[in-house]
């Protein structure tokens, strides 16, 4: 989503360090670079006008223009202030208190309240709370329906509502079954309208009155930019939100509606949508997302990623086979199948540090989600022979091969390819631990366990 602001910004920051001394009227300039930039992602017009009277009144302290790196002290300006636009702290959901904890979905049609509303009730199941679905949309067709397709692929129980009852009334009946079938979160999945009115804003108000709400909780399209941003302000005025949750995250949107609804609405984002599948919902990080903006990568989600999809049992099996020189093509896939878990794979390079500077580079190479698609065809292709030894793939078998997964002798040709490369990365890797005779060296003292 900030690839393009990223981009501006490093641009911004590279002429910086290119003076030998900063000066009022360099960073003045830069200034105007980043407020230019800052307009063309879709940033609130009084966001960018604060944003920036803030960035220069710091920059052009005695601090930053007498330290020896006065180029990165103004990045760290400039994340700092980052952090703040975002909402400085990480804002969890109000889990405390009355139990069961009511959360209203609200927000416009089309902006991804009821998919939002199961895949919060996945995250928080995985979190160990009994999550309650409850549709409460009478009015768009299926939307009943949908919600009970999505509670099914969750696995959580979802209430029987139907078209000819009130929204009041399915929200009142839901918390009594909750509270006797002992679930802790209820998760109100509300109507939509293609516009704020006047019937939208009192159905919502009526269910807040009817029963006690932990969290009202906006869900608005990052893709829409600032009318997103208005829409939320609106809610927040008639319904006081406690929160926002921006989806299509992993879209080409500008940013905008990310970096201007906390100063405009007062209003945390807690959640981020970033993709379609049903685990596709990460709690949002103010600081995290300000260093991904900045390119300086982030870290800490990539890890997160890696636990929830690595079982540990499993990468230590992994470790001693790769010891053993005894990693196959049927490891390989499996490899596959947990970097596919972790979700997009522009997403997951975006989150290594440096690497918005690697993607600058002329032959840089793209990541490309369709040839992981492409090299698990193959590998599925073969049979568990070929995959436990591929030195048996022979001409005839690659043919075979191409043909099963609806690929090129040549892609096959590239997969093996690429086995092998690593397969003697492996062996060069572990040759470097053991020394003459086949014996391991020793470590020295201060690395040894």
């Amino acid at each position: 989503m900030f690839d393009n602001l990223t981009d501006r910004l490093e641009g911004v920051f590279k002429k910086l360090r290119g003076h030998g001394k900063l000066t009022e009227e360099n960073i003045s300039e830069a200034m105007r670079e980043v407020r230019t930039a800052l307009l063309e992602a879709d940033v609130n017009l009084q966001v960018v006008k604060d944003f920036v009277a803030a960035i220069t009144e710091k920059a052009v302290g005695q601090e930053v223009l007498t330290s020896l790196a006065p180029g990165q002290q103004v990045v760290k300006v400039v994340h700092d202030e980052l952090v703040t636009l975002l909402g400085s702290e990480t804002e969890p959901l109000r889990l405390d208190g009355r139990q069961p904890v009511i959360i209203m979905m609200a927000g416009l049609q089309g902006s991804g309240k009821t998919t939002t509303s199961a895949k919060l009730a996945k995250l928080l199941k995985e979190k160990g709370r009994k999550p309650f679905l409850v549709p409460a949309d009478v009015y768009r067709p299926a939307a009943i329906e949908q919600l009970h397709v999505l509670a099914e692929q969750v696995g959580v129980p979802v209430f029987a509502s139907t078209t000819e009852q009130s929204p009041v009334d399915i929200a009142r009946q839901a918390v009594a079954q909750a509270e006797q079938d002992g679930l802790d979160t209820i998760i109100i999945d509300t109507a939509g309208r293609l516009h704020v009115d006047e019937k939208l804003m009192g159905e919502l108000q009526d269910i807040s009155s009817a029963v006690e709400l932990s969290e009202i909780l906006f869900v608005a399209d990052a893709m829409t930019g600032q009318d997103a941003v208005t829409v939320a302000d609106k809610f927040n005025t008639d319904l006081e939100i406690t929160g926002v949750v921006l989806t299509k995250m992993e879209g080409d949107a500008r940013g905008g509606a990310a970096l201007s609804v906390k100063k405009v609405t007062g209003k945390p984002i807690k959640f981020a949508g970033v993709g379609e599948s049903l685990d596709a919902l990460e709690v949002f990080h103010p600081d995290r997302t300000a260093s991904r903006i900045l390119g300086m990568g982030d870290v800490l989600s990539l890890i997160e990623k890696a636990e929830k999809v690595v079982d540990e049992k499993e990468a230590k099996k992994l470790a001693g086979k790769i010891r053993k020189n005894r990693f196959t093509l049927e490891d390989f896939l499996e490899q596959i199948q947990q970097i596919k878990k972790m979700g997009n794979l522009e997403q997951l390079m975006g989150m290594v540090p440096g690497i918005n500077k690697l993607k600058q580079l002329k032959d840089a190479p793209k990541p490309d989600e369709k040839e992981l698609f492409k090299t698990e065809a193959i590998i599925r292709s073969m049979t568990k022979k070929e995959r436990a030894n591929h030195k048996i793939i022979n001409a005839s078998r690659r043919i075979r091969i191409a043909k099963g997964s609806g690929t090129s002798v040549q892609e096959v040709n590239r997969v093996l390819k690429s086995y092998t490369m690593m397969l003697k990365m492996m062996k060069k890797f572990q040759g470097k631990s053991v020394g003459k005779g086949g014996k391991r060296r020793k470590r020295p003292k201060g690395l040894r366990r």
